[in-house]
């Protein structure tokens, strides 16, 4: 697959099947976050590659959209460094590109990926900090469920030409 189709094809995938994935395919998965683009370069993430069971039970009683995780075979838990970040709130915009890099990177694989989001929302991120035991100026940002895919969807058309606009806003 060529990266515009990647792009274009790439769904979020909820439903796994049971076979393993490998420590080289997390790795080039986290690999690929690490070349997204970040404010001045200051690449303020770091990575926790999750694949047990009881920990996933755990995250499902945080985040209520988390379910998927029963069947996933790993995680990748994604957080931003507040003192790598190039100024207050740019590790929140470097951490979205990186999750949005490895998403496409799973796909890629052949894999199947969920985007589960933490940030901004205190009350889990206060939760999956503990859990983690995250120090003070490590923030969690996303929480990425992968696995084999167990299901197949199609691509919708998202293309809404209304929504573009030349040299200025048009009235709508």
């Amino acid at each position: 697959m060529d990266l515009y189709e990647g792009l274009i094809t790439r769904r979020s995938i909820r439903k796994y099947t049971s076979d393993p994935v490998s420590k080289k395919d997390l790795e080039e998965i986290i690999k690929a976050g690490m070349h997204a683009p970040s404010a001045v370069n200051c690449q303020p993430w770091h990575f926790i590659i999750i694949d047990e069971k009881e920990t996933f039970e755990k995250i499902i009683n945080i985040h209520a959209y988390a379910k998927m995780l029963k069947d996933a075979q790993a995680a990748i838990l994604v957080c931003g460094n507040e003192e790598l970040q190039h100024g207050d709130g740019y590790w929140a915009v470097d951490c979205g590109a990186a999750t949005q890099n490895m998403l496409l990177a799973a796909h890629a694989k052949g894999l199947g990926a969920v985007w589960l989001g933490l940030h901004p929302r205190e009350e889990r991120k206060k939760e999956i900090k503990k859990l983690f035991q995250l120090p003070e100026h490590i923030q969690p940002f996303s929480l990425i469920s992968i696995g084999w895919p167990a299901e197949q969807k199609q691509t919708p058309e998202r293309f809404k030409p209304e929504r573009i606009h030349y040299s200025k806003w048009q009235k709508e």
